[in-house]
């Protein structure tokens, strides 16, 4: 029963569309402006750089939350780890398909941010560093978060976490790159915005 309510509770709290809750206190709907992604990205080219930050604190925090709350409530025993990392899948699948927004969401990538910062910080470490990098070189943040997604799998599995969590590392990034759908499109016609660009 415990794991149940967690796992109801992190696909909740992985919906809050924080995104759009702090582009309403600014009176904008980000799903109306610029790429219309209630995401950090959108929100802080759209709304301002403050509102932009607490988006992708909230967005990181609603991620970690529900995983560290699996290892507080669930007793140590097999299955223990299988949850949490089930918990963090539930709070991103929220982030991307939210019921309080009929199921269209964001891209969930600062949300398995939140998730796996809790499993591996050195692999959060480097996939950052490949995000701000390819940033950088390219411009586009869109080919940053999808560089840095598709690569945290391997960095999951040679740091030497477990198969669950990597396989969770893998079920996350899949996930990544198929909200970016449209982007990757954009890319393709070379119609994406860059970040270095003033849209």
């Amino acid at each position: 029963m415990v794991k149940i309510v967690l796992f109801v509770v992190s696909y909740l709290l992985g919906a809050i569309p924080f995104g759009l809750l702090f582009g309403k206190m600014a009176g904008i709907d980000v799903r109306r402006e610029g790429s219309r992604n209630i995401g950090a990205t959108n929100v802080s080219r759209v709304v301002g750089k403050k509102f932009g930050i607490l988006t992708l604190l909230c967005d990181l925090l609603k991620g970690a939350i529900p995983v560290l709350a699996a290892f507080f409530f669930l007793p140590e025993q097999p299955g223990r780890e299988q949850a949490a990392v089930l918990c963090g899948l539930l709070a991103v699948i929220g982030h991307m398909f939210p019921v309080y927004l009929g199921f269209k969401g964001g891209k969930g990538v600062a949300t398995g941010l939140g998730v796996f910062l809790c499993f591996s910080g050195w692999a959060i470490l480097i996939s950052a560093a490949i995000f701000i990098s390819v940033v950088y070189i390219t411009g586009f943040v869109s080919v940053g978060s999808l560089a840095a997604a598709a690569m945290l799998p391997l960095w999951l599995y040679l740091l030497g976490e477990s198969t669950v969590i990597v396989m969770g590392g893998l079920a996350v990034a899949l996930l990544i790159w198929i909200k970016h759908h449209e982007n990757i499109s954009r890319l393709l016609k070379g119609e994406e915005k860059s970040w270095k660009k003033k849209s």
